[in-house]
């Protein structure tokens, strides 16, 4: 099945997304099921309401495998070790993109992504 979108459309709505990636995107969603081991995203709200700050909340659906749950890889939804999620070790699943760096917040409620220039995306789970 080829893919829905083409040209400069589908790199507006996928920047980051290769064309294979969208074909396997739009098939998986067509068809209503998820490969096993993969997610996408379901809904993505921001609020820019507050000056220099920028509120996103996002839905994924998965279909992890086994001694998997739904966690974030690379700033994108992503199939992680259970284990991860369960002692709160966020960091150990990379959720920031590459030359950023981790912490974890000090109560474990969430985690925090530093750039090299400074600016810092904070990301609490729900």
């Amino acid at each position: 099945m080829g893919s829905i979108f083409r040209g400069s459309r589908m790199k507006r709505l996928f920047p980051f997304v290769s064309l294979k990636e969208v074909t396997v995107l739009t098939s998986q969603k067509m068809k209503g099921q998820l490969a096993a081991g993969t997610c996408e995203i379901v809904t993505l709200d921001r609020d820019s309401s507050q000056p220099r700050r920028t509120i996103a909340r996002q839905t994924a659906r998965c279909a992890c495998k086994k001694g998997q749950i739904a966690g974030t890889t690379r700033a994108r939804p992503a199939c992680v070790d259970a284990r991860i999620i369960k002692t709160k070790q966020w960091c150990e699943m990379l959720p920031c993109l590459e030359g950023e760096g981790c912490d974890l917040l000090i109560n474990k409620s969430g985690w925090t992504c530093t750039q090299p220039g400074g600016r810092i995306k904070t990301t609490t789970p729900v």
